[in-house]
């Protein structure tokens, strides 16, 4: 056996690796491992594969495959040295052009010529004649008579029998108020009440530790993972959801595009987000919305549903 394969086979044995093993790794067939390792190169199917082989052999056994060739090129057979030929430029024949073609040559530019010229009067021709040929009676003759339907003046004023139709209801804008502090929480209530809100959590600055749940922070678990910069969750906001954020200054969280306040700080933020209720979004019946929505407990029931944006 020689050095470099006593070299190979005692890197192998530590990695406890058997020749079948370095063959999956390597794609070198059996035989010429087993060659490799007990010197004997003329198995190899040439010298130029030796080098290739070896190397390969090293680098699935963890060592450096460049200092292995060095260190044991004197045992590893040289590759040929092909000898190169320069090819001889062949001169390209001259071409000679004799009086016939060139006159043909000649002949034939001016025929392509004439037939341009041609082609352009037969195309003003043609547009001429058509437009002297329209005939100039083909006006609308239409008799106009006394009898002609003058038309009907539309009236300004409303018929007392058709009612006006009123304007389509405009959306209410979004609306984040801050509520109250829900344990290490802070409580945000959503409006409008009534409508379904989008929510958006974006990481953006670097890789952020970020959990959604149902509820509350025992919830269901909506998400629970690092998520890479650049990511984006988006979840339908119909129930109260918790948001722990690991650092608020690398989250940007926004509902129906209206951003809510997070701290903007190097560390965690909790918060609650409720949707306003319709007896809470109500002031003594008058139909005015209650900024801050007192009395609003954040129940986290599951009856609500929240789908997870990918």
């Amino acid at each position: 056996m020689s050095e470099l394969g006593a070299l190979l086979r005692r890197a192998r044995e530590e990695r406890n690796l058997s020749l079948d093993d370095i063959q999956e790794l390597t794609k070198i067939r059996k035989r010429y491992l087993e060659a490799i390792e007990s010197g004997d190169y003329r198995v190899l199917p040439g010298t130029f594969y030796v080098r290739a082989f070896v190397k390969n052999y090293s680098e699935a056994v963890g060592l450096e495959p460049d200092e292995v060739l060095r260190l044991y090129q004197h045992e590893i057979p040289a590759a040929p040295i092909e000898q190169t030929v320069e090819p001889i430029p062949a001169r390209k024949p001259r071409q000679v052009k004799s009086q016939t073609s060139e006159r043909f040559g000649k002949i034939g530019f001016n025929l392509v010529m004439w037939l341009f010229l041609i082609v352009i009067v037969v195309v003003v021709w043609y547009f001429v004649i058509n437009k002297n040929t329209d005939d100039p009676k083909a006006v609308d003759e239409t008799p106009i008579t006394e009898n002609s339907e003058q038309p009907q003046e539309t009236s300004t004023g409303s018929s007392p029998d058709v009612a006006p139709t009123p304007p389509p209801p405009t959306k209410a804008p979004t609306t984040v108020v801050f509520d109250r502090k829900a344990g290490s929480a802070d409580q945000y209530l959503i409006g409008p009440a009534g409508g379904t809100h989008q929510l958006e959590i974006k990481v953006n600055g670097g890789r952020n530790w970020i959990e959604v749940r149902e509820g509350s922070s025992s919830g269901n678990k909506l998400f629970y993972a690092n998520a890479e910069d650049g990511a984006v969750q988006t979840y339908e906001l119909t129930g109260v959801l918790y948001i722990n954020v690991g650092r608020a200054d690398l989250a940007e969280i926004k509902v129906d595009g209206v951003l809510v306040p997070d701290g903007d700080r190097a560390n965690s933020k909790k918060l609650l987000l409720k949707p306003t209720e319709e007896d809470a979004a109500a002031d003594d019946g008058t139909g005015v919305g209650t900024e801050g929505g007192a009395g609003t407990e954040a129940t986290g029931e599951g009856s609500n549903s929240i789908t997870k944006g990918e």
